[in-house]
C-alpha cells in the first residue's frame, strides 16, 4: 500500500533521477506578499515550500509551476485555491551538484480543511516527467504536549492521530526498559 509522506519528509527520486530529491515544507498560515486575490475572499490563506535538492555529479534542469501541483484540503479532499499571482515557481532552473532550488507557495482554502492537507507534486526534470507524489500535512494540529501513545480526545481521528497511530505502527515494540 503506498502511503503519503509527512509534510517535511524527503522523498528520493529513482532511476534516471537517483540522486535528486524533493520535499514539500513550511506549511503554516500566511498572507500573500502581493496582495489577497479576490477569488480568495473569505478564506485563510497559507503557505508551503518545495525544495528540490540535487545529490548527484551532474546538473538537472528543473520546472515546477502551478499546474504541477494538486492541493486537497479537509477530509473530502476538496480543491484549495493556488494563488499563483503571489507563488514563486522554479520555472527552467538548473539545479547543480549539492544545491537546491525551493518554490515558495500561496494557497487559499476555508480554515474548516486546513487541518488537513494534502498536497501532490509532479516534477519535470529535464523535460521530463517524474512520478507523481503525496505529502500530508495539516495547519493548527497543534495540541498540549502529550506522551507517546497518550491520545488527547479531542484528536481522536484526526490527522496528527493518524500519524502517530502510523509511526508506531511502523517501530514495533520498543525496547524493554
Amino acid at each position: 500500500m503506498y502511503e503519503p509522506n509527512v509534510v517535511g519528509d524527503w522523498q528520493e527520486y529513482d532511476d534516471e533521477h537517483a540522486g535528486l530529491r524533493i520535499r514539500v515544507h513550511g506549511l503554516e498560515k500566511a498572507e500573500p506578499p502581493r496582495g489577497r486575490d479576490d477569488a480568495a475572499e473569505g478564506l485563510i490563506y497559507f503557505r508551503f515550500r518545495v525544495t528540490v535538492e540535487n545529490r548527484t555529479t551532474e546538473h538537472f534542469g528543473i520546472h515546477l509551476e502551478d499546474g504541477q501541483l494538486d492541493i486537497r484540503i479537509g477530509t473530502d479532499g476538496e480543491s484549495a485555491f493556488l494563488d499563483w499571482r503571489n507563488s514563486q515557481f522554479i520555472e527552467g532552473f538548473d539545479v547543480y551538484p549539492l544545491r537546491r532550488a525551493t518554490a515558495v507557495l500561496f494557497a487559499a482554502a476555508p480554515e474548516s480543511g486546513l487541518s488537513h492537507v494534502d498536497i501532490q507534486v509532479q516534477l519535470k526534470v529535464d523535460d521530463e516527467w517524474t512520478e507523481r507524489y503525496l505529502w500530508s500535512g495539516g495547519i493548527g494540529l497543534h495540541e498540549p504536549a502529550v506522551g507517546v501513545g497518550a491520545r488527547p480526545e479531542s484528536a481522536a481521528d484526526g490527522l496528527a492521530d493518524q500519524v502517530i497511530s502510523f509511526l508506531e505502527r511502523e517501530a514495533g515494540p520498543g525496547p524493554a526498559s
